[in-house]
């Protein structure tokens, strides 16, 4: 189960939208294709500061431990980002569908 930390963070207010973010966001990135935070908020609907908040937490092995979130910088303080599945890991087998 995801737990959400935080010295802001309110469980009850918070654990089901920062949730349905984070999974939202996990099986858009899970294609493996480069984004930027605008293409990510774009398709998903959530605010640039809500999608990087979620890559943030990507990055951290207890949210989603079958995977590696790849940056690059693109240009100044642009970057892209995509995420790349362990050897062996679907969709399925990281409780995404």
């Amino acid at each position: 189960m995801t737990t959400f930390r935080g010295a802001t963070y309110e469980a009850s207010l918070d654990s089901v939208r920062l949730g349905k973010q984070l999974k939202t966001v996990a099986a858009l990135m899970l294609d493996g294709r480069w984004r930027t935070l605008r293409d990510v908020a774009t398709t998903t609907g959530y605010p640039e500061a809500s999608v990087s908040a979620r890559l943030r937490d990507l990055r951290k092995r207890d949210y989603l431990p079958g995977v590696t979130l790849e940056s690059r910088r693109i240009q100044g303080g642009l970057w892209r980002y995509r995420l790349v599945p362990l050897s062996g890991y679907q969709q399925q087998d990281l409780g995404l569908l």
